[in-house]
């Protein structure tokens, strides 16, 4: 009863979103307790829900949640849901509407695919993360799209957690990262935001009017704007040039003698040394000395843990 219960609040919450836990409860005829003890165990599990109690409260599902993909079509779809609706008129089922409500929620989310750029498929990634980080970015492809405001769970780069919302406006590809840039509600004012970093993210069902701004507003130095920069010169082994100029550039590497060698304009932190160490000593600092301090430091601290 208990799981049966909970399956039927999860397609139901995939359906609709966002309900209360008086509606579930009233519908599956348990307690309100029950209901909420029901979604922190679907919490625990790793499935997405915010709970949020008052007037304007309920129980909502991250757009950036979906089941697995099935195999219908989208007509096969909507002939056998229409099948459904005919059958749960004249008979007074319960299991024809909850299978209804769970093919409405498939046939939903397979709506919502959504490419980056037409023919072509963009999945910024990691390996194995069973499509994840290309969910957050069609919910924010969709919120640019169609202009609807975002709740987003975000994790800063120095591990500070928020809520907010914000009104996404463009999609932003530097350094093989995407941002989205968007009216931060919290801020009020324009921000940059990870995608990587977004934690889950949930359609409000509020619309927002698009704010006038020209490209030269945007900051596309915001990675480093509240950083030391350093003019760093570095020598790069031939094995790692691949790799070195997914990090730095192409056109930011080039020969001198039997060397290559990069000039560029870095942030003077930690990621940088870490960085430069992750090369396994493939790439080396020529300049400045304290950078290169910095990294025998840090590589003799490694040394002597081991």
């Amino acid at each position: 009863m208990k799981y049966n219960v909970m399956f039927k609040i999860l397609m139901q919450l995939l359906n609709k979103r966002k309900v209360t836990a008086k509606e579930i409860a009233d519908r599956y005829e348990v307690s309100v307790r029950s209901v909420y003890r029901y979604v922190e165990e679907m919490i625990v599990c790793g499935v997405p829900i915010d709970v949020s109690r008052g007037r304007y409260g309920g129980l909502t599902v991250a757009d950036t949640f979906r089941l697995p993909t099935g195999y219908f079509t989208r007509e096969e779809y909507a002939a056998v849901i229409n099948a459904l609706n005919a059958m749960s008129s004249q008979i007074n089922d319960e299991n024809i509407v909850s299978a209804r409500e769970k093919l409405e929620s498939k046939q939903k989310s397979e709506k919502r695919e959504l490419s980056v750029c037409g023919n072509i498929i963009v999945d910024g990634g990691t390996w194995g993360d069973s499509k994840k980080f290309s969910d957050k970015m069609r919910v924010c492809e969709q919120a640019v799209n169609e202009s609807k405001s975002l709740l987003i769970d975000y994790i800063s780069r120095g591990g500070e957690h928020s809520k907010r919302v914000i009104d996404p406006h463009l999609l932003i590809f530097k350094q093989n990262v995407w941002y989205v840039y968007a009216f931060c509600h919290t801020k009020q004012e324009f921000r940059t935001f990870k995608i990587g970093r977004i934690k889950s993210a949930t359609f409000t069902g509020q619309e927002f009017t698009k704010r006038q701004f020209t490209r030269d507003e945007i900051d596309l130095n915001f990675y480093y704007s509240d950083k030391e920069l350093i003019e760093v010169t570095l020598e790069i082994e031939k094995s790692s040039v691949a790799d070195a100029e997914e990090w730095l550039g192409i056109e930011n590497i080039e020969p001198r003698g039997n060397a290559l060698i990069a000039n560029m304009t870095l942030p003077n932190d930690d990621v940088l040394v870490n960085k430069i160490l992750s090369y396994g000593g493939a790439v080396k600092v020529l300049e400045p000395k304290e950078l290169c301090d910095k990294v025998k430091a840090a590589a003799k601290k490694i040394y002597e843990a081991n």
